[in-house]
């Protein structure tokens, strides 16, 4: 249950059986209650006078003034301690009684009351309350019981308000800790989700979108080791763009990053999600294909990919290699790589014989 569907009795979890306990802490007894009601009338002849003698003294200290801040302030509160000094010589201390003093407490707290400024407040009525009374009586014989009874009354009042007063800075450390608590929470969610998007930029290439070769040798070792678990074979496709300083020198490095991103973005378009790809190095490009034989890869995907570079980019071309491992024995990723780049070089050779062949 909300604190706010409960009383304030109920969230102090106080009963008739616990205000007699506190009662008789005090020995407050049906004696007391008798002087106390028995100066009832007297009380209620002066209350007006006291209570204004009251403020004069409170608005005098500037603390207390500010609090108050204003005329209608004062006069609720005039209204309030006209109240208060009423029911201390009522005779009735029931639970609407406590109840009252625990919103006093809650009272004070919400408008910034310190704990000295109502002890102060508190010594202030009880020595008017005093000397109204000692006035009002002739002999100590008459005034003391009320006295008595007063000052044991008034105890257990400001026990009432200073736990109201504790529970609500309690409550409101608590539900600082909690705020504290869940900002931590929400903190610690933003810097995994922060550590994760810097980890994937630290592993993409930011030109094309591909991964980036710093990473590569433990993805492709990880690679490895599944499909040798599956007995799978794994092939390697190594790219490398022909005459591509020609390209930045003639037409500009624009032009250069242009045709990466171009290339990178076909890379990833006739991927699959469990192949990683891989910019290499400034114009060379590697594929790391699971579960794909040598000639897949060069019937799929190679030919696959000069066909898009051949329809998006005009005069590019590729030099690629192309090197399996596995299903028997398998190379680790260095050697699968270089394998590759090896093969990229003899086609790269090639093409160049077949250039010099044709301007001869």
């Amino acid at each position: 249950m909300k604190t706010t569907d409960q009383s304030l009795l109920e969230q102090m979890r106080i009963t008739e059986l616990e205000v007699d306990y506190r009662k008789a802490l005090y020995f407050f007894t049906e004696a007391d209650v008798r002087s106390l009601r028995s100066c009832g009338p007297m009380i209620e002849n002066n209350v007006d006078s006291l209570v204004e003698r009251f403020y004069e003294l409170q608005t005098s200290i500037r603390e207390i003034a500010l609090v108050i801040g204003d005329a209608d302030t004062l006069a609720r509160l005039r209204s309030a301690q006209r109240r208060y000094v009423l029911d201390l010589f009522s005779g009735e201390y029931d639970l609407e009684y406590v109840n009252n003093r625990l919103r006093i407490g809650l009272v004070h707290k919400r408008i910034g009351v310190e704990p000295k400024l109502y002890l102060s407040a508190i010594h202030t009525l009880t020595a008017l309350l005093r000397e109204t009374i000692v006035n009002a009586f002739g002999s100590d014989a008459e005034r003391q019981p009320v006295l008595t009874a007063l000052d044991k009354l008034i105890f257990i009042d400001v026990t009432l308000v200073f736990e109201t007063y504790i529970r609500s800075l309690v409550a409101e450390i608590e539900t600082a800790k909690d705020k504290a608590e869940e900002y931590a929470r929400t903190m610690e969610v933003k810097v995994k989700e922060r550590t994760q998007q810097l980890e994937e930029l630290s592993r993409i290439d930011a030109l094309t979108g591909l991964l980036n070769v710093r990473h590569m040798d433990e993805l492709v070792t990880r690679s490895l080791r599944s499909a040798q678990r599956r007995a799978e074979p794994v092939t390697v496709v190594y790219l490398d763009i022909n005459n591509f300083k020609v390209i930045n020198d003639t037409q500009g490095h624009q032009r250069g990053d242009e045709v990466l991103r171009t290339i990178g973005a076909a890379i990833m378009s006739i991927s699959r999600i469990d192949d990683n790809c891989f910019r290499y190095g400034g114009d060379e490009f590697c594929v790391v294909l699971s579960n794909c034989r040598a000639e897949d890869a060069q019937e799929r995907f190679v030919a696959r990919i000069e066909e898009k570079i051949k329809t998006s980019l005009d005069s590019v071309s590729l030099s690629v290699g192309v090197a399996q491992t596995g299903p028997n024995e398998y190379a680790n990723a260095r050697e699968l790589i270089h394998l590759a780049d090896q093969k990229m070089y003899a086609a790269k050779k090639l093409m160049k014989g077949k250039v010099r062949l044709a301007r001869a």
